[in-house]
């Protein structure tokens, strides 16, 4: 029995007219959960749906350059400008990489979940949708499907956590073993993973589905949004996953979902040093990071009075003070550069390890060179490693030195390149809006899109 006074009470129609449906995106209020969901938002809308979006009032003035109606979080705590430190305070007091990343999990994300829920109340009685796509890190996803009981597609916008008899736990950056005392070793870890590293936060989540009535079978929070979705629409490829036997019936892979960009033409960046140096380097550490001294630094530092052109961009944070300090010719230091006029140019791409920046990479055929650990970025560097599309760092803050070295390493060694270039082959093959598209028709339209297929296949015969 659902103990929350709010109750959930279904229109009669829920229809938006001629043949479209109301579909609600819902993101959790980062950069990297709202970026990746923009393209597929804007495809949706393009075929004739009634498109909303339901996130932080920081993205109010994105959304409504892409022309898509905003709900702000009212009930839901707001993370103002992604900055996480100011919204949960004595998060800077967790100092270990598992230490954080339990505060993380239980105030970021399982403690949303039941506000989330009180603001989709609100937002249903205006507008009564019938499919929400969410980031698969939005915790409102289990109130969706199992008190609302309206279709739920999810999101992979970070390496896909599912737990597997063939993996190590996730959120621990350890890269699969497949020898038997390294698959003993992982079984170890998972039961630990579940019962005492992460053992509070799965209780917390638990407490709060029994209070809801939402039914769970002790699923791990690492599962229970990929078991309470529809289906998981994983970013990225196979060739960008570790291996599962036991892989869920729900999870598509749909290729590199990047940004939306409009097509209209835009005012292209070019430096004529790109092509007076032998070698290129391109640094960044996100938009979120504002740490000048963990990657940008120690990246200007490395190649300091050196013949190899970096190209760094601070995402806003640091420009002129970095320009003061490193003034020297080899050396481009900008607020913001699109990677695309960029990379073609690079000969390695040094970053914490966002997704989205490493999908770009790979896309662009660009071994990396990762050094990132906390907000799950030490899962994506550890793949970045295992495939050999580049070096894993394996720290927040590497030394110049070691910068240095891995740079070395690359340029004097094809593997990297011939690996991310073979990857992008596979990433090219996937067209993400045209699946994304084909799920939810799926969804929305069971019995026409089987009519469809019934009719092409005999034509074909």
């Amino acid at each position: 029995m659902q103990n929350n006074p709010l109750i959930f009470t279904e229109p009669k129609t829920h229809t938006s007219g001629a043949g479209g449906k109301k579909i609600l995106f819902a993101s959790f209020p980062a950069d990297g959960h709202f970026n990746p969901l923009t393209g597929l938002a804007k495809q949706l809308q393009a075929a004739g749906h009634d498109v909303r979006w339901y996130t932080s009032p920081t993205y109010e003035q994105k959304l409504a350059k892409l022309q898509i109606p905003f709900f702000p979080f009212k009930e839901a705590v707001d993370v103002s400008n992604n900055d996480f430190d100011k919204a949960f305070p004595g998060r800077l007091k967790h100092k270990t990489q598992i230490s954080r990343l339990k505060f993380d999990i239980i105030n970021a994300f399982i403690k949303r979940g039941p506000e989330y829920y009180a603001d989709l109340l609100r937002i249903y009685k205006e507008f009564a949708f019938d499919l929400v796509v969410a980031d698969v890190a939005f915790t409102g996803i289990p109130f969706v499907k199992e008190l609302m009981k309206i279709p739920v597609i999810s999101i992979g916008v970070f390496p896909l956590p599912e737990t597997s008899k063939d993996l190590p736990p996730a959120g621990l950056g350890i890269t699969p073993s497949r020898s038997f005392l390294g698959k003993l070793k992982q079984s170890l870890l998972r039961s630990v993973s579940d019962r005492i590293l992460f053992g509070k936060p799965n209780k917390i989540m638990f407490e709060i589905f029994e209070a809801y009535g939402i039914p769970h079978n002790g699923e791990s929070l690492f599962d229970m949004a990929i078991k309470k979705s529809d289906l998981l629409l994983q970013s990225g490829t196979p060739g960008f996953e570790y291996y599962r036997s036991d892989l869920s019936k729900n999870i598509r892979y749909i290729g590199a979902l990047l940004p939306y960009a409009s097509g209209a033409a835009a005012k292209t960046w070019f430096d004529a040093r790109l092509n007076q140096f032998e070698k290129v380097v391109l640094v960044t550490q996100g938009t979120v990071e504002k740490d000048i001294e963990k990657i940008l630094v120690p990246t200007l530092r490395a190649f300091k009075n050196t013949e190899i052109l970096v190209v760094a961009t601070t995402g806003g944070t640091g420009t002129e003070e970095l320009r003061k300090r490193f003034p020297d010719r080899n050396f481009i230091i900008e607020d913001f550069i699109p990677f695309g006029d960029v990379m073609p140019y690079a000969d390695t791409y040094i970053t914490n390890g966002g997704y989205g920046g490493v999908m770009l990479g790979i896309e662009n055929r660009l071994p990396m060179i990762v050094a990132g650990v906390h907000e799950g970025k030490n899962e994506i560097c550890a793949r970045v490693g295992y495939f050999k599309l580049g070096i894993n760092l394996r720290t927040e803050k590497p030394r110049p030195e070691n910068i240095r070295a891995a740079a070395e390493a690359i340029f004097s060694n094809g593997t990297y390149k011939t690996n991310v270039a073979e990857l992008s082959k596979e990433f090219a093959r996937y067209e993400p809006n045209r699946l994304f598209v084909k799920y939810v028709d799926e969804m929305l339209y069971p019995g026409t899109v089987k009519i469809k297929t019934a009719i092409k296949q005999l034509l074909k015969n």
